[in-house]
């Protein structure tokens, strides 16, 4: 192990800890309570899948790794994506949020086998996104391009060209049910129109900088859900 990928390494932990109790405090806060078993296990399949993300990728592509530590609205170059990712950004916060009050006030009634369902959705779309990074180092958490970047058109990328919102579109829509909320839905349709606008707008970016990209929108129609758009 290099001095850099260990540095990599120590900081990816460090912010590995810091999100695992982020979101205990979001999932449980609002709660009022520990007694909540669908938090405990939504927790624990999403903790799963982020950790087992960053091991895999930290030992077989640090600078993929390094690339999506560079999240969040700051990080963003374009202005219009600035303001995209605060809205995602809130949006996923609240995404935890709601659905803590929605158990404190008995609101919904989520029934387990669906409980367990969405979970299960919720751990394949870490299975996207493992797929999407083994596929496209330049998988970034930012809109970017890098020199000699080359355009990815074969696996999921042959199926729609922005597979990995499509895995992030599994993981807004199936949350609020793996938390047992159906209020928390509200929030999944709020989120989606801000997702499209990151989308459509990554697009324009990417045919204007990205040689071979425009031919690439010609070839793979389906943008998002295969069929439909």
């Amino acid at each position: 192990m290099t001095a850099d990928t260990g540095d990599l390494t120590r900081h990816a932990l460090l912010r590995s800890v810091l999100s695992v109790l982020f979101i205990a405090v979001l999932l449980f806060a609002p709660a009022g309570t520990l007694n909540y078993w669908q938090a405990w296990l939504y927790g624990f399949v999403f903790v799963a899948g982020t950790a087992a993300l960053s091991v895999y990728f930290l030992k077989h592509d640090p600078e993929l790794v390094r690339r999506r530590m560079n999240v969040g609205p700051k990080a963003e170059t374009e202005p219009a994506q600035k303001i995209i990712m605060f809205l995602v950004f809130s949006g996923f916060l609240l995404l935890m949020v709601v659905p803590g009050f929605d158990h404190r006030w008995h609101l919904s009634d989520v029934p387990v086998w669906l409980v367990l369902l969405a979970n299960a959705m919720v751990a394949l779309s870490f299975a996207a996104f493992f797929i999407v990074m083994k596929q496209n180092s330049y998988a970034a958490s930012t809109i970017t391009v890098e020199p000699n970047q080359p355009v990815v058109s074969t696996g999921l990328y042959g199926i729609v060209r922005h597979p990995m919102y499509s895995g992030g579109l599994l993981l807004v829509v199936f949350a609020p049910l793996s938390l047992g909320s159906y209020w928390g839905l509200l929030v999944a349709a709020a989120i989606m129109p801000a997702l499209i606008w990151r989308l459509l707008d990554e697009e324009r970016f990417l045919k204007l900088n990205l040689p071979g990209y425009t031919n690439y929108c010609r070839t793979t129609r389906y943008r998002l859900i295969p069929f439909l758009w």
